[in-house]
């Protein structure tokens, strides 16, 4: 019997002070709303002046340089490694021999393709003669001409592969990797060098879709770089993403000319700054000004001579970071809410909070 009434009381207690808290929030609320609304039901709100400003379009962006070109040079031959002209950071032309594989066994069988086709070129001629007297059949002379043709095309292809025993060097740039060693054997596929050239760069930065709206390609960028803060760099844009990323921003590339020495290294860490010539200035409001959204293309002008709220459509245009262009719609001097609208509608009484 005691535990039965332990455990009512410990229930009673428990709801009274649910009660209680419940009791406690709505003063809070109570006192919230009557701190919004101040005398005679105003609403407590805060405003804007529509002003004319001028429009400042610069913007810089933070990326990392990336080589202009960037070549993985792999083997197309089998065989062993017998010479290797260059190592690690050496720089090199387009054309330049890198290194060489051992061609005894690629000699061997050009050779043979050698002798394979000059057999099929004596037959061939056999052929024509004897089918001028007929000796052979059309069917026969055109297969001894099909023959000769593969033993050409074979003779050719283990031409190209002896030349190709000399590793060359497509562009021009520095050995950043040697992945091989003299002696080593490798097979079609083997990674061999990697080459960089940064004569040239690629900085790739991130902008939002109101700067991307402003960017086209070939713009004349200013790039700073941290590690070399009195050096002055150019670039131009060279790519503008058609698509955002996960993000909603939009990759951007800017083409850098490295300098003489070559200073600038893939990988670093650089600022691109836009500019653009100077605005006419235009209207702006700032951007919590509208109801719900930018979209929605409307907010609530202050009626001074009343003091009370007035719903007003506009035509919003360019979202310049919290402020928004007002193309149609407002005019300077007037005044518009920028926070409480949530608790007005038309005509409603307004109190400005300074």
């Amino acid at each position: 019997m005691k535990r039965v009434i332990t455990i009512i009381v410990v229930v009673v207690v428990v709801l009274a002070a649910i009660f209680y808290v419940l009791n406690n929030n709505k003063k809070k609320e109570q006192e919230a709303t009557e701190f919004i609304a101040k005398g005679s039901g105003a609403v407590a709100v805060k405003v804007a002046n529509v002003e004319r400003k001028e429009v400042n379009l610069d913007f810089t962006a933070n990326g990392t340089f990336a080589p202009n070109q960037e070549l993985n040079f792999s083997a197309e031959n089998s065989g062993r490694v017998s010479k290797i002209y260059v190592e690690e950071g050496s720089r090199v032309s387009k054309g330049t021999v890198l290194a060489r594989i051992d061609a005894e066994i690629l000699n061997t069988d050009r050779e043979t393709a050698e002798a394979t086709y000059q057999n099929a070129v004596r037959d061939l001629q056999r052929y024509e003669s004897s089918f001028a007297t007929g000796g052979v059949t059309q069917q026969q002379l055109d297969q001894a001409r099909l023959n000769t043709q593969n033993a050409k095309l074979r003779l050719q292809q283990q031409q190209r592969k002896l030349s190709d025993a000399n590793i060359r060097s497509s562009i021009n740039g520095i050995v950043n990797k040697k992945m091989i060693e003299v002696g080593a054997v490798v097979a079609p596929g083997t990674q061999l060098f990697e080459i960089v050239d940064v004569s040239k760069l690629k900085l790739k930065v991130n902008v939002n879709e109101g700067q991307v709206a402003n960017l086209k390609i070939g713009d004349r960028v200013e790039i700073q770089s941290t590690v070399f803060p009195d050096e002055k760099f150019s670039g131009k844009v060279s790519f503008i993403a058609a698509k955002a990323d996960g993000t909603l921003n939009f990759p951007i590339e800017v083409e850098v000319a490295n300098n003489v020495k070559n200073s600038l290294r893939a990988g670093m860490y650089g600022t691109a700054v836009f500019k653009f010539p100077k605005q006419t200035p235009v209207i702006l409001v700032p951007r919590t000004s509208f109801v719900g959204s930018v979209s929605s293309n409307e907010v609530y002008v202050l009626n001074k001579s009343k003091n009370t709220a007035e719903t007003r459509k506009v035509v919003s245009g360019r979202i310049l970071g919290e402020n928004v262009e007002i193309v149609d719609g407002l005019k300077e001097g007037e005044t518009v809410i920028t926070s409480g609208q949530i608790n007005l509608t038309e005509g409603t009484p307004v109190s400005i909070i300074k």
